[in-house]
């Protein structure tokens, strides 16, 4: 099969690699059948249903930090971290945790996706290279600090995938003298519409992996570049859309799917694209539903209580759905009470079955306690 990505070129060094062509191409356009963009129509539909069922959440800002944390967690899982999303909201939650290499990696591609949608709201922002290097910047800064990186800059040496060096690597990017015109064709990509916008995102995904511009953080880079593209088109109103969790329940087909686009067989990609954003965009929406029914069945439970009670705890509750495991110190804070007042408000939260405790405080570490329901939500996927 014709390679309709790019050519095989050796390199003054002596490699191969793959040297783009002017993307995108008409024989790209050719390459997309209407059975795809049909498919895609569908996934579209679901995303702007999945934009208005999320919109109309309740306290949505503290929801959609679940959702985010989801999809750090598979993003993050994909290259080899080995924390889940309990481990970082641990993490989070125990500020006398020891340093977790695994659980910042995650950290880290929160405060990369929450720059990049405080970016996103500034009015004629534009989505450039510069953006996608002050994203990696973010990713990266002080991150697997074993990794030469370069945080914010495009790689100037050669990377590869697989293998020990360029010669014996299952794939070889462009070289670094061929960079800056492949991500001048992305950038222009980024702002055109050209088959479909379901189709368009998994072409800018794939392309960017393609051209594996940076030494390290491409992956994650890339999945973030799904949403934000999705978001600065109006695609997407917020970031509920967690593919990082499908492309890791399905991470070796991920894996060749994208191999296969590198040697120009573009549509087996596509298709497993539009189908992570359809069975996504399903979970995603169903997901929206349980938390909504969940939330109510918290504010029947707290009506019960004192008038007092209630007051303090709709407004504990609806940080628990942005932090679901938290410690005692920090529901202490929440509350502006003492200790032993603390106590006996989360007692009363775990009678409730609202609270359960998540770990018993050791020494001068709290405890911990989570709000099991919700996230048995994001957890039972």
């Amino acid at each position: 099969m014709k390679n309709i990505i790019g050519i095989k070129k050796k390199h003054i060094k002596g490699y191969n690699y793959l040297s783009l062509f002017s993307f995108p191409s008409n024989e790209i356009r050719n390459a997309i059948p209407n059975s795809l963009i049909q498919k895609s129509n569908h996934a579209q539909f679901l995303l702007g249903k999945l934009s208005g069922i999320t919109i109309l959440l309740p306290d949505v800002n503290y929801f959609i930090s679940s959702y985010v944390m989801k999809d750090a967690a598979s993003s993050s899982q994909i290259e080899g971290t080995k924390a889940t999303m309990i481990d970082a909201l641990e993490y989070v939650a125990d500020s006398m945790s020891e340093s977790d290499t695994d659980a910042d990696d995650i950290a880290h591609y929160i405060q990369a996706l929450n720059y990049g949608l405080d970016r996103l709201k500034q009015e004629n922002f534009p989505f450039t290279l510069r953006f996608i290097r002050e994203l990696h910047g973010k990713l990266m800064q002080k991150a697997r600090s074993t990794h030469f990186a370069d945080p914010g800059e495009f790689r100037k040496s050669q990377n590869w995938i697989g293998g020990t060096r360029p010669d014996n690597a299952s794939f070889v990017p462009p070289a670094p003298e061929e960079i800056a015109s492949a991500l001048g064709d992305l950038e222009k990509f980024i702002h055109s519409s050209f088959a479909h916008p379901v189709v368009d995102a998994g072409l800018l995904h794939a392309q960017f992996e393609t051209i594996h511009p940076f030494l390290d953080g491409n992956g994650r880079t890339g999945r973030l570049l799904i949403t934000f593209y999705l978001i600065h088109h109006k695609y997407l109103e917020l970031p509920a859309l967690f593919l990082s969790s499908y492309f890791k329940k399905y991470q070796k087909v991920y894996y060749q799917r994208l191999g296969k686009y590198h040697n120009g067989n573009i549509l087996p990609w596509l298709e497993f694209f539009t189908d992570a954003v359809i069975e996504t965009a399903n979970e995603a929406i169903e997901i929206s539903k349980k938390v909504t029914k969940l939330r109510d069945r918290d504010l029947i439970i707290i009506s019960r209580f004192s008038k007092k009670t209630s007051d303090i705890a709709v407004k504990v509750v609806q940080r628990l759905y942005k932090d679901p495991i938290v410690s005692s110190t920090t529901i202490q804070e929440w509350i502006g009470q003492t200790k032993p007042g603390a106590l006996k408000f989360i007692d009363k939260l775990i009678e409730s079955d609202i609270l359960v405790l998540h770990r018993k405080g050791e020494g001068t570490r709290p405890s911990l306690y989570a709000h099991k329901e919700y996230l048995k939500i994001f957890a039972e996927k």
